[in-house]
């Protein structure tokens, strides 16, 4: 069941990489990352991790670009994280208490969509419009409802973070 979700995850960013060719943005056929306005918006997409090792990557913002047959390495402006199954919130957590976190990095769970429902769950502050396209994606293609992750405004300065 599991590599089937993931397959389905890696269809679902395959045919979005496909459209976004048709706006003339750059994707890579081997990595999950988009070149816009000269800018890396980076896709990760995962099944659980670690909140220490969560927060090591997002911290990194390295991303490996391919180029024929050798590699370099570029910050990433942007990362969206794609969870196939439901994170912690202790995740979410690290994204929603730092501000410049927030503005760079957007989570979204693909589970309720994997399993069959017409809905994902994203946090995304962020001003990449790759991944407001990656929203719009999935709301016109496969009509799938976003529902907004609850931000306990409570408990982060979320007007500093947006």
């Amino acid at each position: 069941m599991v590599v089937m979700k993931t397959s389905r995850a890696w269809d679902v960013l395959r045919r979005f990489k496909e459209t976004c060719k048709l706006r003339g943005w750059k994707t890579s056929e081997s990595e999950d990352w988009i070149e816009a306005d000269k800018e890396y918006h980076q896709f990760l997409l995962i099944r659980s991790i670690h909140p220490a090792s969560f927060k090591n990557i997002v911290l990194n913002r390295k991303c490996v670009v391919r180029e024929g047959l050798s590699y370099r390495i570029v910050e990433a402006s942007y990362t969206a994280w794609l969870f196939s199954e439901t994170p912690p919130s202790s995740i979410t957590d690290i994204v929603l208490s730092n501000p410049e976190l927030s503005r760079r990095v957007a989570i979204y769970d693909l589970s309720p969509l994997l399993d069959g429902k017409r809905m994902c769950i994203a946090l995304n502050l962020t001003r990449s419009d790759v991944f407001h396209a990656f929203e719009n994606y999935l709301r016109r293609e496969l009509k799938v409802r976003l529902k907004r992750h609850p931000i306990g405004t409570e408990k982060y300065n979320v007007t500093q973070a947006a």
